[in-house]
């Protein structure tokens, strides 16, 4: 029985992905018009795995409720906060002015800002730790970097005039050049990996069978 079904998942997988990739180069009208319709069957997926994930994040801390003590609270202020979102959502609405918006911007909003603001000491130490001429390149990217962090505040044209057009130009060429490398590699590993789910090579979304 197991097998049959990671079969049939295989044959589902390796067909959507094969008919997305043919499509994209044949304009067939019934070729589009079946396109549209995956795209719309993509949000009702998308919306019971949304679904899904919510109920297992809600399963996971209640089985921490009951197993362990030292992280009932934070389990605890998880559960009060879907449950307490979850009814002021669907009793009053989501638009302008309702309690929903009003928790989501005076408490939602400000612990993200808290959040993303701690971001910034780690960011600073890993820039701390990154700039340390060990190496030639190392030493490149502390000059590269200097450059641009003085050139791109106020402070950097009372220095040297020329410093923030050096700073556009370490941003706009090499930076840009490293940049769509990078985009390059990614965009080839996600074709190889599609490429392989088709062919059935890539099997992880059957969970490791």
């Amino acid at each position: 029985m197991n097998i049959l079904r990671d079969r049939l998942a295989m044959f589902t997988a390796g067909s959507a992905g094969g008919f997305m990739v043919v499509q994209y180069f044949v304009g067939a009208g019934w070729m589009d018009t079946t396109y549209r319709a995956i795209l719309s069957w993509m949000q009702i997926i998308f919306a019971c795995a949304l679904l899904v994930g919510i109920g297992a994040v809600l399963k996971n801390h209640v089985i921490r409720l009951q197993r362990r003590p030292s992280d009932r609270l934070y389990s605890l202020v998880l559960l009060l906060a879907v449950v307490v979102m979850s009814l002021l959502g669907f009793t009053g609405g989501i638009d302008q002015g309702s309690s929903f918006l009003w928790v989501f911007n005076h408490l939602q909003a400000p612990m993200q800002a808290t959040v993303f603001s701690l971001l910034a000491f780690y960011v600073t130490s890993a820039v701390f730790r990154g700039f340390r001429a060990r190496s030639v390149e190392s030493a490149i990217l502390i000059v590269a970097g200097m450059i641009v962090l003085i050139g791109r505040v106020p402070l950097g044209e009372l220095i040297a005039p020329h410093l923030p057009a050096a700073a556009d130009w370490i941003v706009n060429v090499p930076a840009l050049a490293a940049k769509r490398a990078i985009l390059i590699g990614i965009g080839l590993g996600m074709v190889a990996t599609a490429l392989k789910v088709i062919a059935g090579v890539e099997r992880t979304y059957l969970g490791g069978r």
